[in-house]
């Protein structure tokens, strides 16, 4: 469905990394997204348990990041999809260990449904790593009933 609101969108996307320099491939991330001038907030850092996925992961760094854009959600994957790439991310297990991953979480007025792309992110509200994140940056869109059905552990770890 084509959004419902004129942009620009307020967007939201997830970043989080568990190989490498963490923090270092997040703040790369943050700052090529700002590069295009529509980052509007970023999330407090968590660390945060692996969810799914094998064994013997380590532990994830999470963060969300706020933007008023005039991308579409699928100009959106594209640019999810570059910082990705920039990170050196290797797609070999689903769910595995990545130096980076990003998704687009929510864009206001979107909803869809394709084989690559789900606007809401179809498991946003079951993963504290993400809600606890989008919760700081927009408590009018998470419930205090949706942050605590969210499972996972989250420890604070500052900002970047």
């Amino acid at each position: 469905m084509a959004a419902s609101a004129p942009p620009p969108w307020r967007a939201f996307i997830g970043l989080g990394s568990n190989l490498g320099n963490r923090r270092a491939l997040l703040r790369q991330a943050v700052e090529r997204l700002q590069g295009r001038g529509d980052v509007v907030g970023v999330s407090p850092l968590y660390e945060t348990e692996p969810v799914g996925g094998p064994d013997g992961q380590g532990p994830y760094l999470n963060l969300v990041v706020e933007l008023s854009t005039f991308d579409t959600p699928r100009a959106l994957l594209e640019r999810c999809r570059a910082l990705e790439t920039a990170a050196g991310r290797v797609r070999t297990t689903r769910w595995g260990p990545r130096t980076l991953d990003a998704d687009v979480l929510w864009v206001e007025g979107w909803q869809l449904e394709e084989e690559d792309l789900t606007v809401p992110h179809p498991r946003l509200w079951e993963r504290r790593f993400v809600v606890q994140p989008l919760a700081d940056l927009a408590p009018d869109l998470v419930t205090s009933d949706q942050l605590r059905a969210a499972g996972g552990m989250v420890s604070p770890v500052g900002s970047l």
